[in-house]
């Protein structure tokens, strides 16, 4: 029987501690190709993914995915955003106050487009079930996408829309009982090929991962934050890691809490509660803490503000002058 054409991808991450080495960025991008081909056996990939899990990505293995991932996504070239924001994590010890971010930057003039996925991780909120509330709803093709930013300057694709077969591949999580490297490079597709990007991350090692991917990737002004729950929003009762591309070259920096003590969380996760505090119906403390955190870090991200400080007094009175009634 002759070997499979994706077997030497399995045997090179497989060989032992002596005999393994990662993947050259070539390599990751032929077999990430071959796997959204469909060109690969079900136990292969299963194999493939684990041992990558257990070696951890390099960023060089990241960019050959990312790639690939980029092709199969078919995003029309001429379609454009001005921030990359990629959601996949979900949230549940807080709400994805970030949301509001997002929305409080659509209304001045930034076009942000978000991308991800729910239902892998069982007892967490993701933003493609809040839109509603809000509503609205997620793009269901590219078309759509180019629609909703012309109409509101914001758009949600599905990872399920965007590369179907990496879609299928996030929810192998409860088959596999780990992650796997799929939800890094999702992360980090940036199928717009946006100046801007920010993701989240929630393991310490995979911030300076995303950050490298990305340079490598040429993105020119990134940020990663080590936001709740792994996803980019800063926590506004904690110290938070921020990793920044400034014209091409990284950094790294904490950011200081804006609260001085913990801020109890809401014992029940009510999305009707986002929207109640977007209308200024009712005050909630962490939330806007949340909200005008993250916002800040966006600021400086997109070149209006140049420190922490400046943007914060910035990032309250946009906060403040929302469209209450937008929604």
């Amino acid at each position: 029987m002759a070997e499979h054409p994706f077997a030497p991808y399995v045997r090179i991450l497989g060989k032992g501690k002596k005999g393994s080495r990662s993947l050259t960025q070539e390599e990751a991008f032929e077999a990430m190709s071959m796997i959204l081909s469909g060109a690969v056996r079900p136990e292969q990939l299963g194999a493939f993914l684990m041992l990558l899990r257990v070696k951890e990505e390099s960023p060089e293995e990241l960019t050959g995915f990312v790639k690939a991932a980029r092709l199969h996504s078919s995003a029309p070239e001429s379609l454009k955003a001005d921030l990359d924001w990629s959601t996949y994590a979900g949230k549940k010890r807080q709400l994805p106050w970030f949301l509001l971010a997002a929305f409080v930057l659509s209304e001045n003039n930034v076009r942000v487009f978000m991308h991800g996925s729910k239902g892998h991780t069982q007892g967490r909120v993701y933003i493609e079930d809040i839109l509603s509330v809000f509503g609205l709803a997620a793009s269901q093709n590219w078309q759509q996408v180019a629609d909703h930013l012309a109409q509101q300057q914001y758009a949600f694709l599905s990872i399920d829309e965007m590369v179907p077969r990496l879609g299928e591949i996030i929810q192998l999580r409860p088959i596999l009982g780990l992650r796997s490297p799929v939800h890094t490079l999702c992360r980090l597709i940036n199928p717009l090929n946006s100046e801007c990007t920010v993701d989240g991350v929630f393991h310490p090692a995979y911030a300076p991962m995303h950050q490298q991917t990305s340079q490598l990737l040429g993105v020119q002004h990134g940020l990663t934050i080590r936001g709740d729950g792994g996803e980019a929003e800063i926590k506004p009762d904690s110290d938070c890691e921020v990793r920044w591309i400034r014209q091409g070259e990284l950094s790294d920096e904490q950011w200081p809490r804006i609260f001085a003590k913990r801020v109890v969380k809401d014992e029940v996760l009510e999305p009707s509660l986002l929207l109640a505090c977007w209308r200024g119906e009712v005050v909630h403390e962490y939330g806007e803490g949340a909200v005008v955190s993250t916002l800040a870090a966006l600021l400086v991200l997109l070149g209006k503000a140049d420190q922490q400080a400046p943007a914060l007094l910035l990032a309250r009175t946009l906060w403040e002058q929302r469209d209450r009634s937008r929604f």
